[in-house]
This record gives C-alpha cells, structure tokens and sequence, in this order.
C-alpha cells in the first residue's frame, strides 16, 4: 500500500474517531440570563414575640419579690410593604415598613407584704396586664441559594429602627385590694433581623414567598407609673420596662419584579 493511501487512511480513521468522540459529549449550557431591576413587595404574618423580662427599680427593693410567671406575649398581625432592586442572580436589597398589631400582655409576680394582713405580714401578687404595639422600618439583603423547579431558597439579614407602644399597662393586687396602672408609652430602638426562606416564581414578573424572620426590636417601656389609690403617694414613678423583645416570624409574601431587559453571561465551560 503506498505512503499517500496509508496517510488518507489515518485520516480518516482520526476523522471518524473525533465525531463518535463529540458525539458523546453533553451539549453546552444554555446562557444564563443576569436579571437586574426594581421589586415591589408587599407581605402578612403573625408574630411569636417574648423577651427577657420585666423591671422596675421597686423590685429591687420588694421583700421576698420573684416572678411567679414572668409574662408573654399573644400572637398579632404582621402587615408589611417594601421596595428593593435585584442586583444580580444571587444578591437582593430592599427596603421594608411594617406594622406589628397589639399583642396582649400577661404577668404574675410574688412578694412579702409587711404592711398586710393587720400589719402581721402576707404574701401578696401583682397581675400585670397590657398590650405592645410596633412600627418597625427596616433595610435587608438576601442571598438567593440556586433555583430548581422554579423555588429559590435564601438568606438574609436586616437593620433599621423600631417605635414600640405600650398601651393599657395595669398593676393589679387582688389580695390587699390595691395597684397601679401606667399611661401609654413610646420608645425607639435600633432593630435588627435574620431572615430564611423560598420563593416561587409563578411568571416571569411575580414571585410567591414564604419565609420565617428573627426579628430583635429592643426594650419596651410604659409611661409614668399611677397608685390606683389617689391618696397614696406614689413610692417610685419610673416606668416599667420591658428587656430585650424579639420574635419568631412567619409571613407570606407577593413580589413583582419590574426587571431590567435580561442580558446574558457566558457559562462556564470545564473541557476534558
């Protein structure tokens, strides 16, 4: 056979070898599209609130004084609304108000009263009953995790401020027949939240999002303390404060997506 047949021969061969071989590798990945744009957001829930604790300076100083129950919150509302920009396919930012509903309080304190019972001494209790309300502003960024089916899991975390009422706060004493009550009290405190949870995108421009939130929105305080007895002076008039109050949060939430046009970025191509 002469050199020229053996040289096309080969080439062939090579020629045959290099399709079957390309025709077993995958075929590229299609673009992935970057979307960027505004979002408006709007959500509900219900809140799952508690805190560290009740104080006020005459517990200090109240013989025998510990918390039989040291109180807790009912669950309320959650309403929220938001603006935010997507900024790639892993990073979000927005801007969220919301209002917290009343929440109804309770606690029950003991302590030894030396003036009760004829002056020989008595244990007596204290039922604390109110509500706490809340406006809470806040500034978050989330990490969206990949996407599959259409649900995008993620992360995030938030800070802002938070104005907590007080309302309807009452000091009860049913064994000596006395207490106080305190008037409506406001205070602003700086707030922060961790957030978790999935989105589902129903069309290109609307997503549905279920998620949970840690939310931390500070102390709490009534107004000034009142005897419910006009003729007994007051002994301390500070307010009561409430430690530390935070929540687990559930909500369900609406996003609309006013994307930018979608541009494209080559994916990343890994050759054997």
């Amino acid at each position: 056979m002469s050199a020229v047949r053996v040289s096309s021969l080969a080439g062939a061969i090579a020629l045959v070898s290099t399709a079957i071989f390309a025709a077993d590798l995958p075929l590229p990945l299609p673009e992935a599209p970057i979307e960027t744009g505004w979002y408006l957001r709007g959500y509900l829930g219900m809140s799952n609130e508690f805190f560290k604790g009740l104080w006020h300076p005459d517990f200090a100083t109240a013989p025998e004084f510990t918390f039989l129950d040291k109180g807790g919150f009912d669950s309320a509302p959650i309403f929220g609304i938001g603006l935010g920009y997507t900024w790639n396919n892993w990073l979000r930012t927005d801007v969220t108000g919301e209002y917290r509903g009343k929440a109804g309080f309770h606690a029950l304190d003991l302590f030894f009263n030396i003036a009760g019972n004829g002056g020989i001494g008595a244990y007596n209790t204290n039922e604390y009953t109110g509500s706490k309300s809340e406006w809470v502003g806040l500034f978050n960024a989330y990490f969206d995790l990949g996407t599959w089916w259409c649900i995008t899991p993620y992360i995030g975390a938030g800070i802002g401020l938070a104005n907590i009422r007080i309302d309807h706060f009452r000091d009860v004493n049913v064994i000596a027949g006395g207490g106080g009550w305190g008037d409506t009290g406001t205070r602003t405190n700086l707030a922060w939240a961790l957030h978790a949870g999935a989105s589902y995108r129903v069309t290109p421009h609307f997503a549905v999002e279920l998620a949970y939130r840690y939310l931390n929105v500070g102390n709490g305080q009534t107004g000034i303390l009142v005897n419910l007895d006009p003729t007994v002076p007051p002994v301390n008039v500070a307010p009561m404060t409430f430690h530390n109050i935070q929540s687990h949060d559930v909500m369900l939430g609406l996003r609309w997506l006013l994307l930018d046009h979608a541009t494209y970025a080559p994916p990343l191509v890994t050759k054997g």
